[in-house]
């Protein structure tokens, strides 16, 4: 990392989701100068964009890096060994798709953020929960129907989650994930499409269990999502202080209010659904799942209407599984059957710098922001075809002032430093 100056640029203001001309100045990870006018190069490095736009890193608030297969039987006897190695190359292949940021909504851990820090996966900065909290038979509950051998212990373990029953047994999971550096804690609040046992109408965990939860998050600066379906279990949720609600398909009019009223954030993941109904079969996952999918992707659209009706803040997500995570940047395209490109942009950036308590730091290009930036061959605010196909229209990626990709041979010949 060094200095660079970029000219000539349209820089895409995420906030007020328009295009201006100007000039961009790195020193370090950081954006130090934004202007209107050309900025002097002095010892930096100079790319002139010749008017192709810059703009922030995309943020995904919902992935999965160690669920690398459909086929989720087979992913509980991987060796942990295969798993993080699988797990490096999708996170790596969504650094590529113009991802600088990702919060990880359960599985990954600090070993695996310690990883991106130190350069070790070339991947976005990973923002993870450690293990989901669920109850038993709720959606981080994993066993057969079979399996479910009683005892005295409260908290059982799998690479996933905790399944913890009780006020004292969530405590204990969530200061332990806590105590482990996770960024947020995940709720299981509702059934969901992948655990085998539970329907999606499921209400999971008493106010008083999430109540628990959330004061444990706050008592670390920290905060708890909660993934929840139908109303109820989004209410419970929120009334229990969660700050965001992932995937929220059967929202309704009042609970969206609700949310928004207090502040809550929904991060929608609706490519997940496509991407089960049109290849889960072949891949693997599991037939029961399969039938449940249908519960909540006719649905999905309609959710972000009533949001958006309510005024709801909506955040970004994929929530992609093992082979599919490909589409990731599909989501933007659905996004956009609702909503104009330049909302959609602003989930992805703005709305997620603020769900990471990271704004003012990532999701914008300003002064003091880390430099995540991205030069795209098009204009996003026009067609979001331009953010996919695996990144393949990003003439440049950085990532905290890192090149991780360049392709323009344009600027083979720009200024270099003495």
């Amino acid at each position: 990392m060094g200095e660079l100056v970029f000219q000539n640029a349209r820089i895409l203001d995420t906030r007020a989701g328009q295009l201006s001309e100007g000039a961009v100045r790195v020193e370090g990870d950081r954006i130090v100068e934004v202007s209107d006018r050309p900025i002097p190069r002095g010892g930096a490095r100079e790319i002139d964009l010749r008017g192709q736009v810059l703009m922030p890193g995309l943020i995904d608030a919902h992935v999965h890096a160690v669920i690398t297969t459909m086929n989720l039987a087979s992913l509980q006897s991987r060796p942990v060994t295969l798993v993080a190695q699988e797990a490096r190359r999708s996170l790596e292949a969504m650094l590529q798709r113009g991802f600088t940021s990702v919060r990880d909504a359960a599985g990954a851990d600090w070993g695996l953020a310690e990883a991106v820090e130190r350069g070790l996966i070339r991947g976005p900065r990973l923002f993870h929960s450690g293990r989901a909290l669920s109850q038993t038979g709720g959606h981080g509950d994993f066993r057969s129907r079979e399996d479910a051998p009683l005892c005295a212990c409260q908290i059982h373990t799998n690479g996933f989650s905790h399944v913890a029953d009780g006020v004292d047994a969530v405590r204990k999971a969530a200061r332990e994930e806590l105590r482990k550096g996770a960024c947020q804690v995940k709720i299981m609040a509702s059934g969901g499409v992948a655990s085998p046992t539970d329907p999606i109408w499921n209400l999971q965990y008493s106010p008083e269990e999430m109540r628990a939860i959330v004061e444990e998050a706050r008592g670390w600066h920290r905060y708890a999502m909660a993934h929840a379906y139908t109303p109820e279990a989004i209410t419970r949720a929120v009334e229990a202080g969660v700050r965001t609600i992932e995937h929220g398909n059967l929202i309704d009019a009042e609970t969206a209010r609700l949310m928004a009223e207090r502040g809550a954030f929904l991060v929608p993941t609706l490519v997940t659904y496509y991407a089960i109904d049109e290849l889960g079969r072949s891949l693997g996952f599991p037939a029961e799942s399969q039938r449940k999918v249908r519960d909540v992707l006719d649905a999905g659209l309609r959710s972000l209407e009533i949001a958006r009706e309510a005024g709801l803040e909506m955040g970004f997500g994929t929530d992609l599984l093992g082979e599919t995570q490909d589409q990731q940047s599909r989501e933007l395209l659905i996004r956009a059957e609702v909503e104009p490109p330049a909302d959609v942009l602003r989930s992805a950036t703005v709305v997620n710098a603020r769900i990471l308590q990271r704004e003012g730091e990532l999701g914008e290009i300003l002064p003091g922001a880390l430099a995540d930036l991205l030069v795209v061959d098009g204009d996003p605010l026009e067609n979001l075809d331009v953010l996919q196909q695996d990144g393949k229209q990003l003439r440049m990626i950085m990532k905290g002032g890192e090149i991780v990709l360049e392709r323009d041979p344009a600027w083979q010949g720009s200024s270099a430093p003495c």
